[in-house]
C-alpha cells in the first residue's frame, strides 16, 4: 500500500458539504487542462515532499469522532496502482471517503465502488462529450467512451455523487453547459465552478477575465432543467438530502 501523498489538509469545512473532512492530494494527472490550479502536482510532483501514508492514516484515527471523512483528490487519484489499498486503510479508520476523478479510468472506478471503498464520487466533466472539444479543454487526446462509461457507472452506483465543470470563458459558454447537463440528464447534483485566473498551468490563462457571477447563475439555471440540482460553487444553499 504505497501511494505518493504530496499534500494533506487536516480539516476543511467547505470541501464536502455538510461534513468536516481531511483532504489528501495525490500527484500526477493524465490531463493538462490549461486552467488547472495545481500545476505543481501535475508538472513537477517529484519536487514536492512526500507525506507517509501511515502518518495520514494515524491522523485519521486520532481525529475519528471529530472529522467525518476524507477527500482523496489530485492530480488524478485513479492513476495510482495501490489506490485501493490506501482507500481500504482509510475506510478501516471508520470515516467516509470521497474520490475526485476526471473519469478516464472507468474500470478502476467500477472496481472501487464494487469493493465498497467509496461513499461519494465527484467527477469533473470538462466539456460537452465531443472529441475535439473535450481534447481542447483537457489539453490531451482522450477517450470519450471512457468518460461516458464513468458517468454511467457513477449514476447507477447508488452512492452519493456530484458532477462538476469549471467554466472558463475561452473554452465554454452557456450552450456548452446546457449540453453537458443533457448528457447527465437525471443526475442528482451538478456544480459549476468559476474559473479563477491564478496558479494556472498555462500562464496565458492568467489574463482571462472570469464570467460574471450573474452569468454563471444563468448557466446554472439552464442546466438545472435537466438535473435534480444545479448551482454555482459557493452558492449551494440547502440541498434536499437523499437516502444513499
Amino acid at each position: 500500500m504505497v501511494v505518493p501523498i504530496k499534500g494533506f489538509i487536516e480539516n476543511s469545512l467547505i470541501e464536502w458539504e455538510g461534513k468536516i473532512v481531511s483532504i489528501v492530494f495525490l500527484p500526477t494527472c493524465n490531463f493538462r487542462c490549461p486552467y488547472c490550479h495545481a500545476p505543481h502536482l501535475v508538472q513537477s510532483p517529484n519536487d514536492l515532499e512526500s507525506i507517509p501514508a501511515d502518518a495520514v492514516i494515524d491522523k485519521m484515527r486520532q481525529n475519528r469522532g471529530w472529522v467525518d471523512g476524507v477527500v482523496v483528490t489530485g492530480g488524478e487519484p485513479t492513476s495510482h496502482k495501490h489506490l485501493d489499498g490506501f482507500l481500504t486503510s482509510l475506510k478501516d479508520t471508520g470515516v467516509v471517503v470521497r474520490l475526485d476523478t476526471n473519469g478516464t479510468n472507468p474500470h478502476i472506478l467500477k472496481d472501487l465502488i464494487a469493493k465498497k471503498l467509496l461513499d461519494c464520487v465527484a467527477m469533473d466533466i470538462k466539456a460537452p462529450l465531443q472529441q475535439r472539444k473535450y481534447e481542447l479543454v483537457s489539453g490531451v487526446p482522450c477517450n470519450i467512451d471512457d468518460i461516458q462509461e464513468s458517468i454511467r457507472i457513477i449514476m447507477e452506483s447508488g452512492i452519493e455523487y456530484e458532477f462538476r465543470t469549471t467554466v472558463c470563458p475561452t473554452q465554454l459558454d452557456g450552450d456548452d453547459i446546457e449540453e453537458i447537463a443533457r448528457t447527465i440528464q437525471g443526475a442528482w447534483r451538478y456544480i459549476l465552478q468559476a474559473f479563477r485566473p491564478n496558479h494556472c498551468l498555462d500562464t496565458g490563462m492568467l489574463k482571462i477575465e472570469p464570467y460574471p457571477a450573474e452569468m454563471l447563475r444563468d448557466f446554472a439555471a439552464r442546466a438545472g432543467k435537466y438535473v435534480d440540482y444545479c448551482c454555482v460553487r459557493g452558492e449551494e444553499g440547502k440541498v434536499l438530502q437523499r437516502n444513499w
